[in-house]
């Protein structure tokens, strides 16, 4: 599975928890590290459940585990590093 196709599915992810402004950031013609996905939250909580669906949703369809996660606990912003998306 390449990165777009796990930028899709954690875009239905946060698309499933109602994030907002949801936009797939394609960084290949100037970087060959990662795309990147961001959406936007109307809450702590509802951030923390869009990173949790994204987790979910990437474990369960491609069998991948982010990388490194940062900001979860907090719930303001978080950042799933898969390598080749964050």
């Amino acid at each position: 599975m390449d990165s777009e196709q796990l930028a899709e599915l954690a875009a239905e992810a946060c698309d499933d928890r109602k994030g907002v402004d949801i936009q797939l950031i394609r960084v290949d013609e100037v970087s060959s590290l990662a795309d990147g996905l961001i959406a936007g939250g109307q809450s702590d909580v509802q951030v923390k459940a869009m990173a949790r669906s994204v987790e979910d949703r990437l474990e369960e369809d491609a069998k991948r585990l982010p990388l490194r996660k940062e900001g979860m606990n907090e719930g303001r912003w978080a950042l799933l590093d898969y390598g080749e998306l964050i």
